[in-house]
C-alpha cells in the first residue's frame, strides 16, 4: 500500500507534533525548518521554562481564548489539556502544575519539551530538511510542488538512500523541490522573528488565495504616554488592573503581576489585557489597585496609623511600609500633598486623596510595543477558509494549517500552546488520511 507523503512547513509546536502525528498514522513525512533545531521558539517559552498547556476543562479553556474560540472546540476536545500533559509525560517528560494551572516541566527547561519532541520525530522516521519553503504549488490531478532553499538544486522526495548520497534532480539554480500529497503549513506568525517566526507562511497562503486577516500584537507590553522610567525594574505583585474604554466600560479586571519599564508596563497582567485593548490601545485606559486586599475604609485606617508613627516626618519619608521605595516620589506627586509637609498636618481630605492614588493608580496607554515583541500575532489565515474538524482549507484539498499562523489567540498561562498541539494533532492525523 502506498504511503501517503505529507509535507510540513516549520517544525515548532504545531508543526512538530502535526509531523509526528501524521507519521503514526502511517505517513512519510517530510519537516521543512529553516532553524538548526526543532522547537527554537518553544526552547524560549514561559522564560525557559515551557508552560506547556493549562490545567483546565476545554470548557474554561474556551473562556481563555480571545479570537475564535468555537472553531478550535472540535480540535481541543480531540485533544485536550490532559492529552497534552498525557502525552508528554508519556514521551518522558514530567510534568507539574503551578499557580494559575500553569503547567511546566519539573526540570524548568524548556529545552526538554523541544528535545522530546525532536526525538519522537526520528524515532518515527520523520526526515527533517533545514531549508526555508519559498512556494508551496498545487498540481492537476493533485498533490503539491513544494519548492525550498537548497545549497544546490535537488529533489526533496528522492529515495532516501539519494538525499543522502547526493544525487539531486535539479529543478532550478539554488532551490530544491518535491512532490507531497498533502502540506500542512505551522510555520507560526510574526513575534520574536529571530526565533524564524517572520511570516513565511502568509506569503504561502495568500498566493495560494487564503484569505489572511490583519496580522497585530496580542499578549504584548504597553506603551504609556507616563514616564515610567523612574519605576523601570519594579514588579508588583498581588495587584488589580482594571482597563476601561473611553466611554468608562470595563474591559478587563484581573488580580496578579506586572512591571514598570522604560517604555511602560508589562508582565502578566499587561500581556493579558493587551487582548481586550486590540487594535488600538490609545481608546483605553487603565488603572492599578496597588491594595487590592483593602477596601477604601480599610485602607485610610492604615495610612492613619502610618502617618500617626511618623508624626515628625516629612510625608515623603513617610510612605515606606506602604509602597516600594520606586514609586513613592509618583504616588506622593499625584496625592497633591507638598512632599516636605509633616505627617502630622496632613488633612483628612489629603489622606483620601493619598488613598485614591493607591486603589487607583491610572496609566494612559499610547501603544502596543513592536508586534516583533508581541508573544503571540493576532490574525492570521482565516478561519471562514479552514475546516474545523480538520484544518483543511475548503478551497484546496489537502492544504492544511495549524498553530499560530490561524487567527486564533488566548490568554497567558499555557493556552497558547495548547491550542498549537491540537491543531497540529488535528492537522497531521488528518494530512495523513488524504489519500
Amino acid at each position: 500500500m502506498m504511503k501517503t507523503k505529507v509535507a510540513v512547513v516549520g517544525a515548532g509546536a504545531a508543526g512538530a507534533v502535526a509531523a509526528i502525528r501524521a507519521a503514526e498514522r502511517g505517513a512519510e513525512v517530510t519537516a521543512f525548518e529553516k532553524n538548526r533545531d526543532v522547537g527554537r521558539k518553544l526552547r524560549i517559552t514561559g522564560k525557559g521554562r515551557c508552560n506547556v498547556t493549562n490545567d483546565c476543562e476545554v470548557r474554561e479553556m474556551m473562556g481563555a481564548i480571545t479570537k475564535n474560540p468555537r472553531f478550535l472546540y472540535g480540535a481541543l476536545s480531540r485533544f485536550s489539556p490532559a492529552d497534552t500533559v498525557a502525552y508528554f509525560e508519556g514521551l518522558g517528560v514530567p510534568l507539574k502544575t503551578e499557580r494559575g494551572r500553569r503547567v511546566f516541566p519539573v526540570s524548568d527547561d524548556a529545552n526538554d519539551i523541544a528535545n522530546a519532541l525532536a526525538d519522537e520525530m526520528k524515532r518515527l522516521g520523520v526526515r527533517v530538511v533545514r531549508a526555508a519553503v519559498r512556494s508551496v504549488e498545487p498540481l492537476d490531478g493533485g498533490g503539491f510542488e513544494v519548492i525550498a532553499d537548497g545549497a544546490e538544486g535537488g529533489r526533496f522526495d528522492a529515495p532516501r538512500d539519494g538525499m543522502e548520497s547526493g544525487r539531486f534532480d535539479a529543478p532550478r539554480t539554488g532551490m530544491a523541490s518535491g512532490r507531497f500529497d498533502a502540506v500542512i503549513i505551522a510555520t507560526g506568525g510574526v513575534s520574536y522573528p529571530g526565533t524564524g517566526s517572520t511570516g513565511d507562511g502568509y506569503r504561502i497562503a495568500r498566493s495560494l488565495g487564503i484569505g489572511v486577516t490583519p496580522l497585530i500584537p496580542s499578549l504584548v507590553p504597553v506603551v504609556t504616554e507616563e514616564d515610567c522610567s523612574p519605576m523601570m525594574g519594579l514588579s508588583l505583585r498581588n495587584v488589580r488592573l482594571d482597563v476601561t474604554e473611553a466611554a468608562g466600560k470595563r474591559v478587563f479586571s484581573e488580580q496578579g503581576e506586572m512591571l514598570f519599564t522604560h517604555f511602560g508596563v508589562s508582565g502578566p497582567l499587561v500581556l493579558s489585557a493587551s487582548a481586550f485593548m486590540r487594535p488600538d490601545p490609545a481608546a483605553y485606559k487603565m488603572a492599578i489597585d496597588l491594595k487590592p486586599a483593602l477596601d477604601e475604609k480599610t485602607l485610610d485606617k492604615r495610612i492613619t496609623a502610618d502617618l500617626a508613627k511618623n508624626s515628625s516626618r516629612e510625608y515623603k519619608n513617610s510612605l515606606g511600609a506602604l509602597l516600594p521605595s520606586s514609586i513613592i516620589d509618583e504616588a506622593v506627586r499625584r496625592s497633591g500633598i507638598d512632599p516636605h509637609k509633616k505627617c502630622a498636618q496632613i488633612t483628612k481630605d489629603e489622606r483620601r486623596a493619598l488613598g485614591d492614588v493607591l486603589k487607583r493608580f491610572t496609566l494612559t496607554p499610547r501603544a502596543f510595543r513592536p508586534i516583533a515583541e508581541a508573544i503571540v500575532t493576532s490574525g492570521g489565515v482565516d478561519v471562514n477558509a479552514l475546516d474545523p474538524k480538520t484544518m483543511m482549507a475548503k478551497a484546496i484539498p489537502g492544504l492544511f494549517f495549524a498553530g499560530e499562523i490561524i487567527d486564533v489567540d488566548a490568554f497567558t498561562g499555557g493556552y497558547n500552546l495548547q491550542i498549537a498541539f491540537a491543531t497540529g494533532r488535528l492537522a497531521g492525523e488528518s494530512a495523513a488520511g488524504v489519500l
